[in-house]
């Protein structure tokens, strides 16, 4: 374990508290800078069914494998002290999948609730869901709250399942909610304009930093309606691993791609979208 202990005054919990590594994952950490780790990372889990139609198995085995992959990265990237990571766990759009594989996704995602929370809670995790979570069926509805409640009190990552969530419903949900907000005040402001600050203000991600990171795995190039609003700057890592092969080594060689890159945000230097690209 000798190659991390250089790193341990710039984070007390960072590497060493990782657990044992492989040889692979000690050779990209090595290059990791942990002072300059993504505030927030996004992640469009995207694979599953690939990956099990390539080993001639039913797709719902691929979502289950593929909970293990969610499970390594929301425990390695609570260690690394990441602030907020967000997945993306079910969109709008996969309502139009068959019914018998939307229930098991359902089913799973009750069970990964349940079978995690002692993880979380060791992690010192917060759990959010971000979505239209009105649709979901009313148990899925109480775990989701459950959990939340469970987690309120801890004071590590923030992690966000996106479930039931579409970008573009996102941002509507947010301009009814300023709607009636100035509704409810007697409507004298209802003719004001809408700043950048307010829609963000009244988004499912109020309080979070934006992404910084954005990983998509299964090499699809698209953002498929995933936090519109929110990447404006993020860097955008795809790679051809399918989500259920995405393991711990995978994700350090995304955060090794990420400090490679200059951030400019539309301006010259890296100075942060509140001063820059206007």
């Amino acid at each position: 374990m000798s190659h991390s202990h250089h790193h341990t005054l710039a984070k007390p919990l960072g590497l060493d508290s990782l657990g044992p590594v492989t040889a692979e994952e000690a050779r990209l950490l090595e290059k990791l800078d942990v002072s300059r780790l993504p505030r927030h990372i996004a992640i469009i889990m995207d694979g599953n069914g690939r990956w099990a139609q390539k080993r001639h198995l039913p797709r719902i085995v691929g979502h289950s494998t593929g909970t293990e992959s969610a499970r390594t990265t929301i425990e390695t990237c609570a260690r690394l002290n990441i602030e907020a990571l967000t997945l993306y766990a079910f969109s709008v759009e996969n309502w139009r999948r068959p019914k018998t594989e939307i229930e098991f996704l359902m089913k799973l995602l009750r069970q990964y609730i349940r079978n995690e929370m002692p993880l979380i809670q060791r992690n010192n995790i917060r759990m959010r869901f971000l979505g239209r979570s009105d649709d979901l069926p009313l148990a899925v509805q109480k775990d989701t709250r459950d959990a939340i409640d469970a987690t309120a009190r801890n004071s590590g990552m923030v992690l966000s399942i996106a479930l039931n969530y579409g970008g573009r419903a996102e941002l509507v949900d947010a301009m009814n909610s300023i709607l009636a907000e100035r509704r409810r005040h007697n409507g004298h402001t209802a003719t004001e304009p809408i700043s950048e600050e307010q829609l963000a203000r009244h988004l499912y991600t109020a309080d979070l930093p934006d992404p910084d990171l954005l990983i998509r795995t299964s090499g699809e190039m698209r953002v498929s309606n995933f936090l519109l609003w929110q990447i404006a700057y993020a860097e955008l890592f795809v790679t051809d691993v399918l989500w259920p092969d995405f393991n711990r080594a995978r994700l350090f060689e995304a955060l090794l791609d990420f400090q490679k890159r200059e951030r400019r945000y539309g301006g010259i230097d890296a100075a942060p979208p509140s001063r820059a690209a206007r």
